[in-house]
C-alpha cells in the first residue's frame, strides 16, 4: 500500500466528508445562501419599480412572468418629493462628519494610546473599554437634558456629536489593538532617522493601519446612516434623516408604497456602495486581526 492509500485509510469518516464538501458542493451551497441572503434586496428594488396597484395586486416575483410591470415612475416620484430629497441631504451631512471624527479622533488617541507613554495611560484605556458596555438607550434621557441646556438639542450638530460619543470608543479600542500590533523595531527606526511623533503617525503608522482605519470607517458609516433611535430623539424635526422621514411617510401615507419602496432602496443602496468601494481594505482589515 502507497503512503497516500495509508493516509487515506487513517482519516476518519468526517474527515473525508469534510474533504469532499470542499469542493464544487460547498461552492454551490455558499452561493445558494448568498442568493437567499439578497433575495430581500432583490424584492424591494422588483417593488420600488412597480406601480402601486400592481404592488397592491400580487407580489414582486410577479414582475418575472410580467415583464411589463416594470417601471421608472416611482423614482420620478421620488425625486419629487421634497421630504425624501432633503432627508437624504441632512442624512450626508450628518453621516460624513459623524464618521470623519471619530476616524480621525479615534487614530490620534489609538496610537497615543499604543506607542506613547503618558501618566495613567493604561488606566485611562480601561476607562474606555468600560464604555463600550454602556448602552446608547441608558444616556438617551441625561444627554437629552444636557444637550437641551446648551442648546444643540434637535439639532444636526447635538446628532453628530451623540454619533461621535458613542463611536470613539470602539474606534480607539480597535485602532489601539492594531497599531499596538506594529514592530517596534520599525518605529525605532523611524526616530533614528529623526521622525517625530507626528511625522511617525502619517508616514508609518497611518499607512501600516490603513486596512483597520477602513473597517472602521464602514461600520461607523453604517451605523449613522441607518440609525433611526438617535436621529428620531435628536434630530431636527423640520430637516429629518432618511430614516426618520421614511417612517414619518408610513404613519401619514401608509398606502404610498410607491415612494417608500424607492426611497428604502435608495437609503440602503448608499451604503453598500461604500461598503464594496471598500471591502478589499476591510478584509485585508480582518485578515491582518486574524492573523495578528
Amino acid at each position: 500500500m502507497t503512503v497516500v492509500g495509508v493516509v487515506k485509510a487513517k482519516q476518519s469518516l468526517p474527515a473525508r466528508i469534510a474533504a469532499r464538501a470542499g469542493g464544487g458542493a460547498l461552492r454551490v451551497f455558499l452561493v445558494l445562501v448568498g442568493l437567499f441572503w439578497l433575495m430581500p434586496t432583490v424584492g424591494l428594488l422588483l417593488s420600488s419599480l412597480r406601480g402601486s396597484s400592481d404592488i397592491a395586486a400580487s407580489g414582486w416575483w410577479k414582475v418575472f412572468t410580467e415583464p411589463s410591470q416594470l417601471t421608472f415612475h416611482n423614482y420620478s416620484s421620488l425625486l419629487d418629493n421634497s421630504t425624501i430629497t432633503d432627508s437624504l441631504l441632512s442624512t450626508v451631512i450628518i453621516t460624513v462628519p459623524a464618521t470623519v471624527l471619530v476616524v480621525v479622533i479615534g487614530s490620534f488617541a489609538g496610537y497615543a494610546f499604543a506607542w506613547m507613554d503618558f501618566p495613567g495611560r493604561d488606566w485611562w484605556f480601561m476607562v474606555v473599554v468600560s464604555l463600550l458596555v454602556v448602552p446608547v438607550q441608558v444616556a438617551l434621557v441625561p444627554v437629552a437634558k444636557l444637550f437641551g441646556k446648551i442648546g444643540i438639542f434637535e439639532t444636526t450638530i447635538g446628532v453628530i456629536t451623540f454619533h461621535v460619543a458613542f463611536g470613539l470608543p470602539f474606534a480607539i479600542f480597535l485602532l489601539r489593538n492594531f497599531f499596538a500590533e506594529i514592530p517596534r523595531e520599525l518605529l525605532e527606526a523611524a526616530r533614528l532617522d529623526g521622525a517625530g511623533e507626528v511625522r511617525l503617525f502619517t508616514r508609518v503608522v497611518l499607512p501600516l493601519g490603513g486596512p483597520a482605519i477602513a473597517s472602521l470607517g464602514i461600520f461607523q458609516f453604517l451605523w449613522v446612516w441607518n440609525d433611526m433611535l438617535v436621529a428620531l430623539i435628536f434630530a431636527d424635526s423640520k430637516h429629518p434623516p432618511i430614516t426618520v422621514a421614511l417612517q414619518q411617510q408610513v404613519r401619514q401615507f401608509g398606502n404610498n408604497i410607491d415612494v417608500l419602496a424607492p426611497g428604502a432602496f435608495v437609503s440602503m443602496v448608499i451604503p453598500l456602495a461604500v461598503f464594496f468601494a471598500f471591502q478589499r481594505q476591510f478584509v485585508s482589515g480582518v485578515m491582518a486581526g486574524a492573523v495578528k
